[in-house]
């Protein structure tokens, strides 16, 4: 299963970014693979709509999962159209690597 944490830098050691369409990577998880690749958002400066084109890089990467703090209403609802389940996760001061570790993928 392939899935998305949002991020603030571009590796494991990195922060975890409590906003979704605001944060500066995604990291992009495989479990089955055990592979982390981060891919930068290029739309976090987007003067608006950054939580909707996230959903739309989130669906073209083809991930079923996202893990952020939060998510505005507009790509909530996009995300629940898509089908894409959303995992709320309220600590911002865990590293990606510990996130992966704690949902023991």
């Amino acid at each position: 299963m392939k899935f998305i944490i949002t991020s603030t830098g571009s590796s494991l050691k990195s922060k975890f970014d409590l906003r979704f369409g605001r944060a500066s990577w995604f990291c992009l998880y495989d479990s089955e693979t055990k592979t982390a690749e981060f891919i930068e958002n290029e739309n976090k400066d987007a003067k608006g709509g950054a939580g909707t084109k996230a959903v739309e890089k989130v669906a073209e990467l083809g991930v079923s999962k996202v893990i952020s703090g939060d998510f505005g209403p507009k790509a909530k609802a996009l995300l629940e159209r898509l089908e894409i389940q959303m995992v709320v996760f309220p600590e911002e001061n865990m590293s990606i690597q510990d996130i992966i570790a704690k949902i023991k993928l």
